[in-house]
C-alpha cells in the first residue's frame, strides 16, 4: 500500500503532494461553512474535515471505505463519476471524498453534510475506532443534527465538543481554540446578556474561528482553488 508523502516517489505522488497549498490556511472551509454545497466541480461550501496522522493515508481512506482501485487510480475529484445501478435496482449511494496530505497529516475533505469519520465512529464501525498511535480530529458539519461538532482523539479515547465550546480536556487543541476566539461565553460563568451579546457580534465567525484554531493546532494549510476545481485526489464513500 502506497503512502501519499513527499518523497515525489512517482508522477502522480507529485502531483498530490504539490496540490496542497500552503498559502490558505483552512479558516475559509469555516467561513464558507453555511454555504450550500454549490456548482463547482470540486467544493467549497458546507465541508466537513477529517485529519488524521499516525495512520498511513490509504490506510485511512480504506477504513472509512474507499476503493483499493479508485485509491490506485489517484483520479481527481472533478472526474469522479457514481457507478450506474443495475436495471431495476436503486442506484448505489456514494459521496465524493477528496484528501490530500499537509505535514505529517492526511486531511479528507467531504461537502454531503457529515464526516464519514464521525458517522462511523459514532455508529462504532469498527474500522473507524480511534487507535492507540493515531490522532484524529474532525470538524463535521452535522447539518442533519446540528449544532456542528468537533471530535478530538488524540489516542484511543475521543472527546467531543459543540462549535464555540472546547472538549475540556485543557488540551493544546483546547488552547488553540481559546486563543482564536472559538471558545464562546456561556451561563452561568456569564450573564445571559453577555452571551447573547457576544453571539450577536461574533456568530457569524464562529465557524472560522473555529477551522483558524485547527489550523493553528495541526500546522494544516489547504489550497483553495485547488479544492473550488477539484484537482485534488478523491474517491466515493458510500454512506457508514
Amino acid at each position: 500500500m502506497n503512502r501519499i508523502t513527499c518523497r515525489h516517489e512517482d508522477r502522480r505522488q507529485y502531483q498530490v503532494d504539490t496540490l496542497t497549498g500552503m498559502s490558505d490556511g483552512i479558516a475559509w472551509i469555516g467561513e464558507h461553512h453555511h454555504t450550500s454545497p454549490s456548482a463547482v466541480p470540486g467544493m467549497l461550501g458546507g465541508i466537513s474535515l477529517t485529519l488524521a496522522r499516525g495512520v498511513e493515508t490509504d490506510e485511512f481512506l480504506i477504513n472509512l471505505g474507499a476503493d483499493l482501485d479508485e485509491l490506485a487510480a489517484r483520479t481527481p475529484c472533478r472526474e469522479l463519476r457514481a457507478p450506474a445501478g443495475q436495471p431495476g435496482q436503486p442506484s448505489p449511494q456514494f459521496n465524493r471524498a477528496m484528501y490530500g496530505t499537509c505535514g505529517e497529516w492526511t486531511y479528507v475533505l467531504e461537502e454531503w453534510g457529515m464526516a464519514t469519520w464521525a458517522t462511523g465512529y459514532q455508529g462504532k464501525v469498527e474500522s473507524m475506532l480511534p487507535c492507540e498511535g493515531e490522532e484524529i480530529l474532525c470538524l463535521t458539519a452535522n447539518r442533519f443534527s446540528p449544532p456542528a461538532v468537533i471530535i478530538h482523539a488524540p489516542e484511543a479515547c475521543a472527546f467531543r465538543a459543540d462549535f464555540g465550546t472546547d472538549t475540556g480536556q485543557g488540551s493544546a487543541l483546547d488552547a488553540a481554540l481559546s486563543a482564536a476566539g472559538a471558545v464562546f461565553p456561556s451561563m452561568p460563568e456569564a450573564s445571559e446578556a453577555e452571551v447573547v451579546a457576544y453571539f450577536e457580534e461574533y456568530g457569524e465567525r464562529l465557524s472560522e474561528l473555529v477551522f483558524d484554531a485547527v489550523g493553528a493546532y495541526t500546522g494544516v494549510a489547504i489550497d483553495q482553488e485547488v479544492v473550488k476545481a477539484g484537482d485534488l485526489p478523491g474517491v466515493l464513500i458510500a454512506p457508514a
